[in-house]
């Protein structure tokens, strides 16, 4: 079964309130203060009941349209684990798209994470590999660097990019830079230190 679940305490929240009624299968799930968007994201997941989870930022800036498509590069064999969206002409500001790409080609260095945009939000996942990723704040960021630790296949695809529809950003680029090291940090260690046994097999 397919659900419609949003996680925010801003002004997605509001909107879907009012098509509660309307749509059956829309669950609207909060929490009782701003967590920050990995929380939501996991409160999200946790609650689902669907085997495949697709995310995207409550700001309009991702394109649900992008979604079909995405969804279909699950049947390319061999099937993967994640599709990634990948932003291309991005409606940002001049400075905000520089410290992204700059941010882009740090953490791919570092990570080998094969993927141009990991902190685009829209993203199609399998519910149960999420839930057995480490938790920590703004690891929604690293979820394809997160992933492939985990023996994970993720796929990137190219999506629409919009300008922003509501809210706005609680970082500055400096603040937002000085969050990612420590973060991109902890995340290169997490994959150095990583010996999960994700080729264990049970014989009969």
């Amino acid at each position: 079964k397919t659900a419609y679940e949003i996680v925010d305490c801003d002004w997605s929240s509001d909107v879907c309130s009012s098509d509660l009624a309307r749509l059956p299968r829309l669950r609207l799930i909060r929490h009782a203060a701003n967590r920050g968007q990995s929380a939501g994201v996991w409160t999200g997941v946790k609650r689902a009941r669907g085997e495949w989870i697709a995310t995207l930022d409550g700001d309009g800036q991702n394109d649900p349209a992008d979604l079909p498509q995405m969804f279909q590069r699950l049947s390319v064999d061999p099937k993967p684990d994640m599709v990634a969206g990948h932003r291309v002409n991005r409606k940002d500001t001049a400075s905000k798209k520089i410290a992204s790409r700059l941010a882009n080609r740090i953490r791919g260095a570092l990570l080998k994470d094969e993927t141009p945009d990991s902190g685009c939000g829209i993203k199609i996942f399998r519910r149960d590999l999420f839930l057995e990723l480490p938790y920590f704040d703004h690891m929604h960021r690293f979820l394809p660097a997160l992933a492939r630790r985990h023996g994970a296949r993720v796929v990137s695809v190219a999506v629409n990019h919009r300008p922003r529809g509501a809210g706005s950003s609680n970082y500055t680029n400096f603040g937002r830079l000085k969050a990612g090291v420590l973060d991109l940090i902890g995340v290169w260690w997490l994959i150095r230190r990583s010996r999960l046994p994700i080729d264990a097999r049970e014989e009969t």
